[in-house]
């Protein structure tokens, strides 16, 4: 499952494959950072001063933050529901029960 975002200025794509942001097919992040939050903001804001999100190196608008959003969701949902999803739920609740045994 993927989504296209966007081409970047080189001519790369940008999408979401999976539980990732990629570019070219290359996982760059699996989560969002507001620029608000990023510790490099008033450089990235001088180069990009639309940015308002950023995924991994890769500085979005709204709208595509949006778009990135939404997919990451979307894949979540389905990897959770998946029986990989539950399978892994299974083993980490198992492995939260036995790490709090009395003993």
């Amino acid at each position: 499952m993927s989504t296209f975002i966007k081409t970047t200025q080189d001519g790369r794509k940008v999408e979401v494959i999976g539980l990732a942001v990629c570019i070219d097919g290359n996982k760059e992040a699996a989560r969002l950072v507001p620029v608000s939050e990023h510790p490099n903001r008033a450089a990235i804001l001088e180069a990009v001063p639309d940015a308002t999100h950023m995924a991994g190196r890769l500085p979005l608008t709204a709208e595509e933050a949006v778009a990135v959003q939404t997919a990451l969701n979307a894949a979540q949902e389905a990897y959770a529901n998946s029986p990989k999803g539950i399978s892994e739920r299974i083993r980490s609740a198992q492995n939260n029960a036995l790490a709090n045994r009395d003993g």
